[in-house]
């Protein structure tokens, strides 16, 4: 009787490691699509490592994942991750947790303006370069040796149509994800040989906070969580499939 409980009990850690998951990193997941992202691969019994450059967010955060979901695993590390120190140190917080499943490069910023109204030193574009491209530029290349070593992982950027079509009003925000595309693409090309996919989201207007006042309906809106399920659904293809280009519109057109 004895052997037989011990035998059970090994068959059911067995069974218990062989479930664990991988790591999936979200960066800028206090917010929108973010934490929408945060709470569906929680949900789907993931553990999740994800910053933001507040602290009171990132534990608010905490706080609502427990809530929720009490036996979730949710790691987070306040970073602004248009610092290189930063995104450097976050990325050795998230070596130290184990193997990346998945990457997505969500942070970012959005300052809207003509080119010709910009500080004329380059600063605005400086400041969107830093936030939306090289944020996901320092983080995915420090991230990248252990996803080649274990040749599998997703790597997810969080473009916009803004990185298909330019706007009068785009500015440097709008350079800045047309080079976050580019980065994209050259990356895909770069990894199909290691067995990781990539894939380049890109969203119409979504309710999130950079959307804050306006006086257009929610329904007018693509809703964070619907980006959420795309890229789930996106990433739990089988590895013989790719979506090179995830493109997500609000059913009226764009804005």
């Amino acid at each position: 009787m004895e052997e037989l409980t011990r035998l059970t009990y090994v068959k059911t850690v067995s069974a218990i490691k062989g479930m664990q998951k991988n790591i999936v990193v979200i960066t800028g997941g206090t917010k929108g699509i973010g934490r929408a992202l945060v709470l569906r691969f929680l949900r789907a019994g993931y553990p999740v490592a994800t910053c933001a450059r507040s602290t009171t967010d990132l534990d608010a955060l905490q706080a609502a994942v427990q809530a929720e979901l009490p036996a979730a695993q949710l790691h987070t590390h306040p970073a602004d991750l248009s610092q290189q120190t930063d995104a450097h140190r976050f990325t050795d917080f998230v070596r130290g947790l184990g193997q990346v499943e998945v990457l997505v490069n969500n942070a970012g910023a959005f300052i809207p303006g003509r080119l010709q109204d910009e500080p004329q030193d380059g600063s605005q574009l400086r400041q969107m370069l830093a936030a939306n491209l090289l944020s996901a530029y320092d983080v995915t290349l420090a991230l990248l040796p252990g996803l080649i070593a274990h040749r599998k992982g997703h790597i997810f950027t969080i473009c916009s149509t803004a990185s298909l079509t330019a706007y009068p009003n785009g500015g440097s925000y709008g350079i800045a994800k047309f080079a976050l595309l580019g980065f994209t693409k050259n990356l895909r090309e770069e990894l199909k040989e290691h067995n990781i996919r990539v894939t380049a989201v890109l969203p119409g207007a979504t309710l999130t906070a950079s959307w804050e006042g306006t006086n257009l309906p929610a329904e007018r809106f693509i809703r964070a969580e619907d980006v959420a399920e795309a890229i789930f659904s996106t990433f739990s293809l089988s590895p013989q499939a790719v979506v090179e280009e995830l493109l997500i519109r609000p059913q009226l057109g764009d804005l």
